[in-house]
């Protein structure tokens, strides 16, 4: 009898039964101040990270002044547009325990989950995106969306558990046709029409759950285990679909792009690395605002970055450990250069999402986007103070133009910090030594 009624109301949608008639963007979407919803709610709070390999120059890149108003050491110099929407976080530290330091793996997985892997393929926890999604994400198309600019699809700092990391688009044309190809609906459309191939996948993922009570029932603990994992994916994978067969809210911000109109050679020459990184972002920013996603992850270039500069017969990562200190300036120039491409290119990143309007003020205000690196002085592959930025007001809770300085204290305070201000109900994050409950206040409204 249930299949008998699903199938009747497929039947009746596929015959134009759904279709509606959307109203223009109106004011009255928004409260009179234009700083939430009109039915109260406040306006939604997005969720990013952002990954660069190598670290920094310490004595260029780490400000001496602490607190606001802090300067811009010339490796960050690329800051400069968006000091006062960004927080700099110094001196916080990753403990290995009774851990093998494992070279620009450890660094960035312990800042990320909170926990130190004990091997290269480790991965004890999930990552914070991971996190978060699970909290904002379910509502919207994607739960979560993750691109590199490396132009390879191995290149993810994020997972789910050391069996399922989150893949990375790696092309800007196919990017773009994920998020605004056929399947795409434009939520200031005059008019909807539920796409059929929506509809059916829908159909058939419902008819797959239905009798997963009944299956559970007939296998062991550890195969039920594995099954109420596959099922709550296909759960979820139905309420994203749902959400795509429901005429969306008319969104001022949401002003289609044209896509890409070249393809970006998989080169890692920096000025390929730095196009296809810009095209991305362009992309992220419209898919946040068209309320495709609320959870994004970039990545500019790995942990072991073999970006190339023209002129100079070393990659980033090479440089690192092969080029000698220049005694005059105290620093490794070429190792700076290709940092200071990767401040640039966060720059860019942050920016992007200023240039869109959302209600009083713009879309950064209601993002909170965090950025780190695996090591800090990645001659040495350093992990005493690797280098972390955030970025976004976080709907009113975060300030901005802070330059924090961590005395020693775990790095995970800064993941921590950011679950509690995106509302994850937790006492503490991580394990061993970088255990923390800590948030840093200086940072919080």
């Amino acid at each position: 009898m249930t299949d008998f009624n699903r199938r009747r109301v497929l039947r009746g949608m596929l015959n134009g039964g759904a279709v509606t008639v959307g109203l223009p963007l109106l004011n009255v979407f928004l409260n009179g101040n234009g700083t939430a919803m009109a039915d109260g709610k406040p306006m939604p709070v997005r969720f990013g990270t952002w990954f660069w390999g190598c670290g920094m120059n310490k004595a260029i890149f780490v400000p001496k002044k602490v607190g606001a108003n802090f300067e811009l050491p010339e490796e960050i110099e690329a800051l400069k547009p968006v000091r006062n929407y960004i927080n700099l976080y110094s001196g916080f530290d990753v403990y290995k325990d009774a851990n093998p330091p494992l070279c620009h793996t450890s660094g960035w997985i312990a800042l990320r989950s909170g926990s130190m892997p004990a091997t290269r393929i480790d991965r004890p926890l999930e990552t914070i995106d991971v996190t978060v999604a699970n909290k904002i994400g379910r509502t919207t198309r994607f739960k979560s969306l993750s691109a590199t600019a490396t132009g390879d699809i191995r290149d993810s700092f994020n997972y789910e558990n050391v069996n399922t990391p989150v893949s990375p688009e790696w092309s800007p044309i196919q990017f773009y046709t994920r998020v605004f190809g056929p399947d795409f609906q434009d939520p200031n459309a005059p008019t909807f029409t539920p796409n059929p191939v929506t509809m059916v996948r829908k159909s058939v993922l419902s008819g797959v759950l239905d009798s997963t009570a009944e299956l559970s029932k007939k296998v062991g603990a550890e195969d039920k285990a594995r099954l109420d994992q596959y099922f709550t994916g296909l759960r979820e994978l139905e309420h994203q679909l749902e959400a795509q067969l429901r005429k969306p809210d008319p969104i001022a911000a949401c002003v289609q792009q044209k896509g890409p109109g070249e393809v970006v050679t998989a080169n890692l020459d920096a000025a390929l690395v730095g196009k296809r990184h810009n095209l991305m972002t362009d992309i992220f920013v419209m898919a946040v605002a068209c309320d495709q996603t609320r959870v994004i992850n970039m990545v500019y270039a790995n942990s072991f970055p073999a970006t190339a500069r023209p002129g100079y017969d070393k990659p980033h990562h090479s440089a690192t450990h092969e080029e000698p200190v220049d005694e005059a300036l105290g620093y490794q120039p070429n190792v700076s250069w290709y940092t200071r491409r990767c401040m640039e290119a966060w720059a860019y990143f942050v920016e992007s999402f200023t240039k869109i309007k959302e209600g009083d003020g713009t879309l950064l205000d209601n993002m909170l986007l965090f950025a780190n690196s695996d090591q800090s002085f990645a001659k040495v592959h350093g992990m005493d103070g690797i280098p972390m930025f955030t970025a976004g007001r976080a709907g009113g809770k975060m300030k901005g133009g802070i330059h924090v300085a961590g005395a020693t204290s775990p790095g995970a305070r800064v993941g921590y910090t950011i679950q509690k201000v995106l509302g994850i109900d937790i006492a503490s994050w991580g394990t061993q030594s970088n255990t923390t409950s800590k948030e840093i206040g200086e940072v919080l409204v």
